[in-house]
């Protein structure tokens, strides 16, 4: 043990590493019975407190002026509870010594390793039950590398002094505080291998953070919520695939705002997102809503994509327990949720993970690994066991306590290859010489096989931008575990083409049909996505060529194909109804274009496709399967007009015919496969959606005529720059 100066002298300066050794209730070495040392800088008398009568058993004498209290107990035979009367110039106050709970501080770190989800379930801040009752909350934090740590809240009006924490051998720091409840506001002040006082430290596990400027985490107890989901949970199926998916991409802080009664706009919570996004949502017919991430962080600008807190939805708009209403109400309404998850970086702010402990403890110490150059940002260390159990567990968390049904996981590329977005000499190759990270590769194998154990039901989606193999395949087959890719290449092509002037399209047919030649190597998911309206790129609308009229049909006709194209959809907010502006994370979407007709007719187009989407099988049960999938005319180039056929596992067809360019096309022959009078399903170019109304007929006989590898065909009047969906009269739609 330390003498009393030494002992004094490292609780004023915060350096105590081991205070289970020096405080609370131990053994007395110099004799019989027991000792109870004390640590309260500014108290000028401490009292002793026995806890089931308490009654004073004894006052503690002053052994430095600078706090430290002591009382030798000579007729105690065992430890016992107590509590301490705590006299300062303040006043007096009653409180339970937290040293006397080393076993408790201790049980954080049994067992974390064995499991995942143990480091949310133990680690952070956990609300527990003391043997009498007495409430309490149990913090951990691994920090293997700091020579000491303190915690610091409201509770110690963030004294790094009061509060030392235990190191343990595995390299957390553990202690039990009595009485502090949810709600109460905390940090961790480090202090590194050297001494150093370190910038004050969020929790890494935190379930909730405060905002700017003290990026405080807080207290949160996850049992309060009630959830009412389970009927949506029970009639959720595991295998999506050969389900309808048509997400809507959602920046929260940005889809609409409120103004103040000072006259700020200001987003809206998760309460009013639940009273005006999800019938929004529901009403235009989308399946699921995915949210730009919401895990904290620090930077608004940032969209989410530098997060500080991976286990923390964001409190922007509100509490943890109101994003859990806002998926609550998600699922109550027949809506799926999925959020973007970011395993791949973080940023460099001094609360953060960046040099925890003044080392790398999350991150790749040298830069050429550690640094990612495009975002300013740090590269978690893929290789470190206690950083790959952090990642796997975040996205377990999302799953467990807040039942998110998918996680988007985004650049994905960013974190298979080292030498990504470097020159050459800027990376280090793996092992075998080559540009693969090994390391990544099997966290992102683990990351997805652990999803799929835990929760059968939930979804993995790779935002994945190369032709890496697999990456939609099973792990047992090879392949990364998602199940299912962003197709990027399919986004860049068929944008390539819509944004081509009508007259020179037929010189780049081949981007809008090549799609199909890779379509089955994963499962895909077709995206227009915030990325793509932002940074100069225009929105979808201004992407069209042409006038307004012809923008507006070029953007239908672009919709009409990519909802009959193989592979799941997500469209970003604002484009479905014809947004002009650039996306702007700083203000609302333009909500009063719906006041011109032109943006109605578009809202009411996608509508429209979102509805005959979910209610034709052939046009999304075999995504992924050939059968499901067949040209009918793939090179009319020279008119721009592609034909093809979708069909279900039962042989129920949509006849699907673009015609790319102005011009109508009269008397146009589209083989049929049934042998009996065909319907109008769709048509972009309709007059109800701001279309030409130029395709008068609704019904068209099939003749015995050959065509296009079919047995029979129709003939029909195409109308400009549109996409028209038939299906036989007979085809009855699944309810």
């Amino acid at each position: 043990m330390l003498s009393h100066h030494q002992l004094a002298t490292q609780l004023s300066q915060a350096t105590l590493t081991k205070p289970f050794a020096e405080l609370g209730l131990f053994e007395n070495p110099d004799g019989k019975g027991f000792v109870l040392r004390v640590w309260q800088p500014d108290a000028v008398k401490v009292e002793l407190l026995e806890s089931k009568r308490n009654r004073v058993i004894a006052e503690l004498e002053m052994k430095t002026d600078s706090g430290l209290f002591e009382v030798v107990l000579p007729r105690r035979k065992k430890a016992f509870p107590y509590r301490l009367r705590i006299q300062s110039h303040d006043g007096v106050s009653v409180i339970t010594d937290p040293y006397q709970y080393k076993s408790e501080a201790f049980y954080a770190v049994h067992h974390v390793h064995s499991d995942p989800r143990n480091t949310y379930r133990q680690l952070g801040a956990q609300l527990i039950e003391l043997a009498d009752g007495t409430a309490a909350t149990r913090f951990a934090v691994f920090a293997p590398n700091a020579s000491s740590c303190s915690l610091i809240g409201e509770f110690n009006h963030w004294d790094g002094r009061r509060l030392p924490m235990e190191k343990t051998d595995c390299g957390h720091f553990v202690l039990v505080v009595p009485n502090i409840i949810a709600g109460a506001k905390y940090k961790f002040e480090l202090k590194d291998q050297y001494g150093q006082v370190l910038p004050h430290k969020a929790d890494p596990i935190g379930f909730y953070h405060d905002q700017y400027p003290s990026f405080a985490s807080v207290v949160y107890d996850h049992n309060v919520y009630k959830w009412q989901d389970q009927d949506w949970h029970q009639q959720k199926q595991a295998d999506t695939h050969q389900q309808p998916m048509n997400i809507y991409e959602v920046h929260l802080g940005s889809w609409r705002m409120k103004q103040t009664e000072h006259g700020e706009m200001v987003p809206l919570s998760y309460e009013e997102l639940i009273e005006q996004l999800i019938p929004y949502v529901k009403e235009m017919g989308y399946t699921h809503i995915e949210v730009l991430p919401v895990s904290e962080h620090p930077f608004t600008g940032s969209w989410g994509y530098q997060p500080t807190g991976m286990f923390a939805p964001t409190s922007r708009f509100g509490n943890p327990d109101d994003f859990k209403a806002f998926v609550d109400a998600c699922h109550q309404a027949e809506i799926g949720i999925i959020v973007d998850w970011v395993p791949a970086h973080f940023p460099e702010d001094a609360h953060g993970l960046a040099r925890f402990d003044g080392t790398h403890v999350y991150e790749y110490e040298d830069p050429r690994k550690g640094w990612h150059p495009d975002w300013n940002s740090c590269i978690y260390d893929f290789g470190k066991d206690t950083v790959r159990q952090f990642l796997v567990a975040s996205a377990l968390y999302w799953f467990d306590k807040f039942h998110v049904d998918g996680i988007r996981v985004d650049a994905v590329a960013s974190m298979l290859y080292l030498d990504y977005s470097r020159n050459e000499g800027e990376w280090i190759p793996n092992v075998d010489g080559g540009n693969h990270n090994y390391e990544a590769i099997s966290l992102l194998k683990w990351m997805n096989e652990a999803v799929h154990q835990h929760f059968p039901n939930g979804l993995t989606i790779a935002e994945e931008s190369t032709s890496f193999p697999g990456v939609s395949k099973p792990t047992f087959d090879g392949g990364l575990g998602f199940d299912y890719k962003w197709n990027m290449g399919w986004m860049h092509d068929s944008l390539v083409f819509i944004s081509k002037d009508p007259m020179y399209r037929k010189y780049h047919h081949n981007d809008i049909t090549f799609s199909m030649v890779y379509n089955y190597d994963e499962h895909f998911v077709l995206p227009i996505s915030h990325d793509e309206v932002v940074h100069g790129k225009g929105s979808m609308l201004r992407k069209m060529p042409g006038d307004e009229w012809q923008q507006a049909a070029n953007q239908r006709a672009y919709a009409g194909y990519m909802f009959s194209h193989p592979g799941k959809k997500l469209n970003f907010m604002g484009s479905e109804f014809g947004q002009w502006e650039e996306w702007n994370h700083n203000t609302e979407l333009s909500w009063f274009a719906l006041d011109n007709p032109k943006n109605q007719g578009i809202q009411h187009w996608y509508k429209s496709l979102n509805h005959i989407y979910k209610s034709n099988r052939a046009l999304y049960q075999l995504d992924h399967d050939k059968r499901g999938f067949e040209w009918l005319d793939h090179s009319d180039s020279e008119q721009s007009v592609l034909a093809f056929v979708r069909r279900d596992a039962h042989g129920e067809e949509v006849l699907v015919v673009a015609n790319f360019t102005p011009v109508p096309r009269d008397g146009y022959r589209l083989g049929a496969g049934i042998h009996e009078d065909y319907e109008i399903l769709c048509n972009s170019d309709d007059a109800e959606f701001g279309g030409s109304g130029y395709l008068k007929n609704r019904i068209f006989k099939t003749e015995n005529i050959e065509w296009q590898g079919q047995k029979h065909s129709i003939v029909m009047d195409l109308p400009p720059l549109a996409v028209v969906m038939l299906v036989p009269k007979s085809q009855t739609s699944p309810a």
